[in-house]
């Protein structure tokens, strides 16, 4: 451990993300970070990619609109999370109404949520993907409206977090990372730092 964050040191690293719960997550691995966002990058993607692409695509898409503004020590860490039901994806609702609509779907089945992260230096680009499976019990339309009222999920993948009360009452069943479903599989970017 001492190895690695010694050898993390001849890094800038830099989040590039808005995301509060990325920004805790990453604090977690005990590792100096700044958070730096360009605003108004593209987060489109191309039709045909599969799930796991899709988060890996943006990720880079991310980390390449940060290549003019790199500095040569920089280690720059991308992320983006999806949610995907039914052969789509679910992203951050628009309203109330549609955070209200995923939450349906969401429902008494089980979804994926997947991360694709990106890390950018000058030495080279690196990316994955990390999937969760997550299981809902049936939410009483009631509970819905609880929680979209009351947490105004509309900055999170498929309109819920894991970590608030939706989570604590709805989430029956979780294969796979808590932390990927937060929004940054740490357990993955640590074995990933520890490869530089």
């Amino acid at each position: 451990m001492a190895k690695m964050l010694e050898n993390l040191k001849k890094y800038h690293i830099i989040l590039a993300s808005n995301s509060p719960r990325r920004r805790e997550l990453l604090a977690g691995l005990d590792i100096t970070y700044e958070v730096k966002v360009l605003p108004g990058i593209d987060e489109s993607y191309p039709d045909g990619l599969s799930a796991e692409e899709i988060p890996q695509y943006i990720s880079r898409r991310k980390a390449e609109a940060y290549e003019a503004v790199r500095q040569p020590d920089d280690l720059i860490i991308t992320a983006d999370t999806i949610v995907w039901t039914d052969g789509r994806v679910l992203g951050k609702p628009e309203d109330e109404a549609g955070a209200m609509e995923m939450l349906r779907l969401l429902s008494g089945r089980t979804h994926q949520v997947i991360t694709g992260v990106t890390l950018s230096a000058a030495s080279g680009m690196r990316t994955f993907a990390v999937t969760s499976e997550v299981t809902f019990d049936v939410l009483a339309e009631e509970e819905i409206d609880y929680y979209v009222k009351r947490y105004r999920p509309l900055d999170k993948a498929g309109a819920y977090g894991i970590q608030e009360w939706i989570g604590y009452v709805g989430v029956s069943a979780l294969h796979g990372s808590y932390f990927n479903v937060m929004g940054l599989p740490v357990q993955r970017l640590y074995k990933e730092l520890k490869k530089l």
